[in-house]
């Protein structure tokens, strides 16, 4: 399992994950379907993968019940496991759980902030203003460090890891799409708004500032995956 602790050296491998011998069979397996790899529908055969990938059987019935926990294998009597197509849905899904999750991380973190976290958020969102979204590893890895700040510390540890897994994925997801101005400017924004929320001690205003963070960052996605559908 994912922990806020094994993100601190570094974000998130994208496609070398595939090819790194270090990672498991569970992170080698989500990288492959994320990424169209392993197609949708496809049928999943433990054999073929575990020979694949060099491993016994065991790893990958491991790594499959995994994945289909977290929504990305589907298992059927008779017919075994096959990969779940990556659309619109599936974003929804991750989203709609997430919008749940983050405004009660935040609203905690409210209650327990300093001077000196809000310094450091205010720093942070300087850097990522600065960059202005032009390199999206950069980026990605500023905004992990703002949003890791509030949730670091949370004692609900499942949580915790929840949301890096599905920050994860939707990064991963996300990665193949243009982040339009529009959704640039509304980030940026959102930042600023959650900030001011924190300062002020207004938990319930920090609450729905990340809330509406959270659904503006998937409906963009969903949106993005919906005209790149419509392309001949």
């Amino acid at each position: 399992m994912s922990t806020v602790a094994d993100m601190k050296s570094s974000v998130y491998e994208g496609d070398e994950l595939a090819e790194d011998g270090n990672v498991s069979v569970y992170e080698r397996l989500r990288d492959d379907i994320i990424h169209g790899r392993l197609k949708a529908n496809e049928r999943l055969k433990v054999a073929e993968l575990a020979s694949r990938m060099g491993t016994s059987t065991n790893p990958v019935r491991e790594a499959l019940q995994q994945l289909r926990g977290e929504g990305f294998v589907i298992m059927t009597p008779n017919r075994g496991a096959r990969v779940r197509p990556i659309d619109q849905e599936f974003v929804r899904d991750i989203w709609e759980i997430e919008v749940l999750i983050e405004p009660a991380l935040t609203r905690w973190f409210v209650g327990i902030a300093t001077m000196a976290d809000i310094e450091e958020l205010e720093r942070i969102q300087a850097a990522i203003e600065d960059l202005n979204f032009l390199d999206e590893m950069k980026h990605s890895n500023l905004d992990l460090q703002f949003h890791r700040l509030m949730y670091d510390r949370h004692y609900n540890r499942h949580a915790v890891d929840l949301w890096v897994r599905h920050r994860q994925i939707l990064w991963a997801i996300s990665r193949g799409f243009p982040t339009s101005l529009s959704r640039q400017s509304s980030v940026l924004e959102e930042h600023r708004e959650l900030i001011a929320c924190i300062k002020a001690q207004d938990a319930d205003g920090a609450a729905r500032a990340i809330a509406r963070h959270v659904e503006g960052s998937g409906r963009h996605i969903v949106e993005r995956m919906r005209l790149d559908r419509r392309r001949p």
